[in-house]
């Protein structure tokens, strides 16, 4: 609805002249030494970056605006008292930077169900692949092919001012949010159910909608859609996905080839395709130990075995997180209160009593704790959601909500495109062997 978009330029347009000023006024102040270190392991902890929607507290988790996932939990609007908070919700907090009301989920519902049409060339492009290609593959591509109806890429090429950049972005991204859950769901439909596909229901949240356009429409599996959709939204702005969204972005690219560019980099196995690692390396361990009840013996065996090969045990460890995963203990208490007797759900709770102990007494590792993916996939699994090919793609769904209000923000801030320095291996140990 229009109303979001005036009341989130009139609460965030005061942001513009902060910016400028700070850029003016303090654009010399040093933030922080960088290390050689830092540069040469992936930049990690250097203050690059503006980021409104989220920050990852290394003892209590990724805080959306400011609020905890379980002050979300509890403060969003939900359909059912009991149930999970709307997605909805969530993306309007990252817009904004408030708690919205029932009224403001409910009208943006609508809003995206009134965006939702996608073009029939989209459909097209996807139906011109292999059906044996990566959903993640035809994801992005069926993003990219979007980019036809990009107002922003119109409003640039006719001249707009770039004061008003962020208005014709609003739009796209808008539009772009909203049909994610056709596509995912028309991509899913294709590859496991023989092009059987369901047309979606405009009644439905945008969440609910995903898991009956896929096939899964029960209560059970709408309620665990929302709950998967609110957890992987957003990961401030330095992880994969966010980071290529938004340096794609800065060349005033639109949001279709950015959010496509983003989607690419989360399908990487070091970022969200991870949560397929973690499925199939539970399926290959019950495979190997003979059993789907194995005991906490043979699981630590079966870890010592995995480190021994030289390879990671997947769902485990963070890059700043110091703390269990405040998004594993959301699906862990969620499981805990819905599923019972589900053998792979137990198989999960019992690695995260195995696993910590083994990994914390190695020395070099410095967070054993579970994350994200340690418990994904075993609730997905539960609900019939058993094709694990597919996860990315509900996290990519997911994920989209943060990184394009972000880019909505980039806009309006008027943020330049992104350039860093960079130098050959040499000058690092030129600096290196200075006195």
């Amino acid at each position: 609805m229009e109303y979001i978009k005036n009341r989130f330029y009139e609460k965030t347009s005061k942001c513009i002249t902060e910016y400028q000023k700070l850029k003016a006024e303090h654009g010399d102040k040093v933030l922080a030494n960088v290390t050689i270190g830092q540069v040469l392991t992936g930049m990690k902890g250097i203050p690059a970056l503006i980021t409104d929607t989220s920050k990852l507290d290394a003892n209590e988790g990724i805080r959306f605006r400011g609020f905890t996932l379980g002050e979300l939990r509890a403060k969003l609007p939900r359909l059912d008292p009991q149930g999970e908070p709307l997605p909805e919700g969530l993306f309007y907090l990252m817009l904004l930077g408030e708690i919205p009301e029932d009224e403001d989920v409910a009208n943006l519902s609508k809003d995206w169900a009134t965006r939702a049409h996608v073009p029939q060339h989209v459909f097209d492009v996807i139906d011109a692949m292999p059906k044996t290609a990566r959903p993640m593959t035809q994801f992005a591509a069926a993003i990219v092919s979007m980019a036809t109806e990009s107002v922003f890429q119109k409003a640039y090429r006719s001249g707009v001012h770039k004061k008003y950049y962020w208005d014709f972005m609003y739009d796209d991204v808008m539009n772009l949010i909203a049909r994610l859950p056709r596509i995912a769901a028309y991509i899913y439909r294709r590859c496991y159910y023989k092009d059987k596909h369901i047309e979606p229901d405009p009644r439905l949240d945008w969440a609910g909608n995903l898991a009956h356009m896929m096939g899964h429409d029960t209560d059970e599996v709408k309620r665990l859609m929302r709950l998967y959709m609110v957890i992987h939204a957003d990961h401030e702005g330095g992880n994969v996905s966010a980071h290529t969204t938004h340096l794609v972005g800065s060349a005033l690219s639109n949001p279709y080839y950015s959010l496509g560019a983003g989607m690419l980099g989360l399908a990487g196995p070091l970022h969200g395709y991870a949560n397929q690692d973690v499925i199939n390396w539970i399926f290959e361990l019950i495979e190997e130990l003979g059993t789907e009840e194995p005991t906490k013996e043979q699981l630590a065996g079966y870890v010592q075995r995995t480190l021994q090969s030289g390879r990671v045990v997947p769902g485990y460890g963070h890059a700043v997180l110091r703390v269990t995963d405040p998004r594993f203990t959301a699906q862990k208490e969620f499981a805990d209160k819905y599923i019972k007797d589900d053998k792979l759900v137990d198989l999960v709770n019992n690695l995260y009593e195995v696993v910590p102990p083994i990994l914390g007494s190695i020395g070099k590792i410095s967070n054993p704790w579970p994350n994200v993916d340690a418990y994904s996939g075993a609730l997905l699994y539960h609900y019939g959601i058993k094709e694990h090919s597919f996860y990315t793609v509900l996290f990519g769904v997911s994920r989209a909500m943060g990184v394009l209000a972000s880019l909505v923000m980039d806009r309006l801030y008027g943020l330049p495109i992104e350039r860093p320095s960079s130098y050959p291996l040499s000058w690092f140990k030129e600096q290196a062997e200075k006195e």
